[in-house]
Parts: C-alpha cells; structure tokens; sequence
C-alpha cells in the first residue's frame, strides 16, 4: 500500500489516541471492539489502521508493516527500540512500572541482608536492568498472564508489572514496594517510511505533537 498504516493495540491506547487521529483529521471507520476486522479503514482513503497485541506494536512498525504506531514504553524498552525513530511522548496510557509483593512481606529487609528473590514479571529486559543495578539477586519468572497469582501460590516472592490505579494489588493483598519508572505511550515511525513518504507523514506527527501541546 502506497498510503500510510497505523499499527494500534485494543483497549486503552486505541481510545486515548482517538482525539489524536482526529487532530489529525483521521477517523476511523470502525471500533475494534465492535469490529473483527484487523485492518480497519478511515475516512482518509490513504490511511488505515492495523489492530495489533501491544507488544507486537515495535515489530510491526520496525519490519515497515505499519509506517508509524503507538507502543508504551514498557514494551519498547522490552522491544529495544532497533529501526524506530520516536519523536514523541503522547502522554497518553499513563502508569507506572513498579515492584509489589505481598502486604506481609518485608522486601526492604531481604534486599538488605542480600536475599536472592524470585521474581515474576513479563518485563524480564527491564526487571534485569533494574535490580542489576541496585546490585540485588533475583531469579527472574516470565509470565504472560495475571502476575498478582504469582506470590499468592508461592511461585514468587515479589512482581514487577505496570500499576494504573493499584486496586488490582489491593485486592490480592499485594502492595507497591518500589517504583522503577513512569510508564506512557510514544509515537513510533519506521526509519525508512520517514524517509521515502515523509511529505505524507510530517503532517501526521505535527497535528500529533500539537495535540499533545
């Protein structure tokens, strides 16, 4: 397609990036939520949108499947961000990546008297780095699903994962006992579409970044 492709993940990111596209002037013809369809058409003819699992969002666009995208952070530092040219933060899908552990836990006296802890998190890159650099043991877990189980069943002593209002941790008796970063979503482009359909996609960025203010 000689047009532009916009990789968007379900959920929260498609619905904060909807005023977004229409500062843009794009809007498109379906909800992914009320649609099947993957590829879903806008009321530009040159502009669709691909419907893609969030942490596919960096591939799609770094393979020039999708010209530009909207990825969290979380899932570009976990991508690595090779081939992305990211020219904004859109402040939008805003939370934080942070350690929980059960409320009876004591992290802080474990990390001190150099506890090796287990750890389930699907953010393995970021969770490395982390306690690597605070210098603290931990064997690592990949999950895919609900992490709060995890210390619940004794799988794990503590979690990191992205907290929003941190009522799912309150209600699995877990608490925040360290925040990593703040987490948003940023505009993503393919290096190479910047290059060769750049008159196309300019725009596109500057009615984005004017949006965001």
């Amino acid at each position: 397609m000689n047009g532009i492709t916009i990789a968007l993940s379900k959920g929260r990111i498609f619905e904060e990036t909807l005023p977004l596209l229409a500062a843009a002037g794009i809007v498109p013809l379906e909800h992914p939520e009320s649609s099947r369809k993957l590829i879903i058409g806008t009321n530009r003819p040159d502009v669709r949108v691909v419907i893609v699992r969030a942490s596919d969002t960096p591939t799609y666009v770094q393979y020039g499947a999708a010209d530009l995208g909207i990825a969290g952070r979380d899932v570009l530092l976990e991508h690595g961000g090779v081939g992305l040219y990211q020219p904004l933060d859109l402040k939008i899908a805003q939370c934080r990546m942070c350690v929980a552990a059960p409320a009876g836990f004591d992290y802080q006296a474990a990390v001190r008297r150099g506890a090796r802890l287990s750890v389930a998190t699907k953010y393995i890159h970021t969770a490395r780095e982390h306690f690597a650099a605070k210098g603290v043991h931990v064997d690592l877990i990949k999950l895919y699903g609900s992490m709060e189980l995890a210390p619940l069943v004794g799988l794990a002593d503590a979690i990191v994962d992205l907290v929003s209002s941190g009522s799912t941790l309150k209600a699995n008796n877990l608490v925040v006992v360290e925040e990593i970063l703040q987490i948003s979503s940023r505009l993503i482009v393919n290096q190479a579409a910047l290059k060769m359909k750049r008159e196309a996609l300019q725009p596109l960025i500057s009615a984005f970044a004017g949006a965001v203010g």
